[in-house]
Order: C-alpha cells, then structure tokens, then sequence
C-alpha cells in the first residue's frame, strides 16, 4: 500500500454537489485515497443513492442529505449531521453551483438572487458552520471551493454567474486569511470549460446542443479535451490533504487557456 492510497485515512468530508460531476469525482478519489467518512448533499435523491452504494461499496462509510442550497438552515444543518454522524468533519468541498443563463440587460432581480444565493451565500454558510465545528475543535481543517474561469469575467450571457464566483473567490480569500492562525486553510480551483452531465444539460438547453457536440467542442479545444473532472479531483484531494502544507488563499486557474493571452 502506498503513501497516496492512506494521505486521507483521516479525514471526514463534506462534499456538495456530491452526487454527480465535480462534487462526485472528488468523493471517489478521497475514498481512493482512504476517506472513510463521507457526507454527500445535493438535490437528487436517487443519485444521490447511487453515490452512496459505490462508495459504501469501496469501503467508505457514506451518507446522503437531499439539500436546497438556497437554504440558509439547510446548510448549517448539514455540518450538524456530519458532526452527529462521524464526531468531527475536517474538510469540506464546495462543489454544487448554480449555472443558469442570464446577461446584465435580461437578468430579473429573481434570478440574480438565486444565483448568490446558491453559489455565493451557500458556501458562506457551509464555511461558517464547519469553520465553527473547526474552532470547536482546536483548529485545523481544509476548504476547497469549486470556483470556475468566468471567476475572471466570463461570456455576456454568464454576467451573474460570474458575479457569484467573483464574489466566492474573494470570499475564499479572506476565510483563508482569517483563520489561518487557526490552521484552517482555504483554497479554490477555477475550472474552464468541463464534461460533466451539468454541462451536457446545460448545451443542450441553452445553446441547442445536439448529439455529437462533445466530440466537436474537443476537437477545438488546444489539449484535444474538455476538462475532466476526474482528472481535477487529484488536484481537489492534494489541497485538501496535509501534503500541501501551508498553502492557502490560492485560487488555481485548472484550464488550458490562460488568462490574460491573446492570438499571436
């Protein structure tokens, strides 16, 4: 057995957007990495099932809360159910999101609302409970937030989905710096364009996607690929272990195209 299959035979972890995607690519690699303690949320029940037998499956105690992210009670109750189910939680994995259409002229104030509220006002909460939980406990712990490019500006049609993550990237920030005298530390991986079952929803809802669109988005793609969320989810693990050591505060770009470049 090797040092990577034990880095997490430690840690007990919450991870929205659990069930599926991003969320579901990390639970899978902490449990191979030796996570034992595993809290999932997110909104479908059945997937949520699913995640649940194959991590058991794999030897991880794994549980499932069917959260609205939009409730501020919900939250907070779901460090309470990790806590009550495990005795301590000591990492947690922002990873639901809210990412619907809207520009600065059609955006309604409902939508606008909706959109902080999932992918701003949720993590700020979940952070405050489990960083109360932390404190409770001496100290330590990890945060990683599942942030996104657009965190940087993103397309017309993403203005307050971009919005949302700007704020959550700022957010990360200070979370990190107030409590790293506590040794709880916070991070964020922004990821460009991504296959995951959301994103196969979303082109075809919103952009009139048709079967086949993957294997053309990747063929333009410099890499020959869209991000992989399991490929991510190696990155996701190394932040949350005790290997990356000091590090906190970082937001990493996770993408092929690099901010800031032009075409020569």
């Amino acid at each position: 057995m090797s040092d990577l299959d034990t880095r997490h035979a430690h840690t007990a972890a919450i991870v929205t957007g659990g069930a599926q995607g991003v969320g579901l690519a990390i639970a899978r690699q902490l449990v191979a990495e030796g996570c034992r303690k595993l809290m999932l949320a997110g909104r479908d029940a059945a997937k949520g099932e699913a995640a649940i037998a194959e991590l058991r499956a794999a030897g991880a105690d794994t549980r499932f809360v069917s959260l609205d992210l939009q409730d501020v009670d919900a939250c907070l109750g779901i460090v309470d159910a990790a806590v009550s189910a495990f005795g301590e939680v000591n990492a947690l994995i922002n990873a639901a999101a809210l990412g619907a259409r809207g520009t600065l002229l059609d955006t309604s104030v409902d939508l606008w609302d909706q959109m902080f509220d999932t992918n701003a006002r949720a993590p700020f909460f979940l952070m405050q409970g489990f960083v109360k939980h932390r404190l409770e406990k001496g100290g330590g712990g990890s945060i990683v937030n599942i942030l996104s490019q657009c965190a940087h500006c993103g397309q017309s049609y993403l203005a307050p989905y971009s919005a949302s993550k700007g704020a959550l990237a700022t957010l990360t920030k200070n979370v990190a710096n107030a409590y790293r005298f506590d040794r709880i530390r916070c991070n964020a991986i922004l990821p460009g364009w991504m296959d995951t079952p959301g994103e196969d929803i979303t082109q075809r809802k919103y952009h009139g996607a048709t079967d086949g669109w993957l294997d053309r988005a990747e063929a333009g793609q410099p890499m020959g690929q869209l991000c992989k969320p399991h490929e991510l989810a190696g990155l996701a693990s190394y932040l949350l272990s005790a290997q990356a050591g000091v590090m906190t505060g970082a937001l990493i770009d996770y993408d092929q195209n690099v901010a800031g470049s032009y075409p020569e």
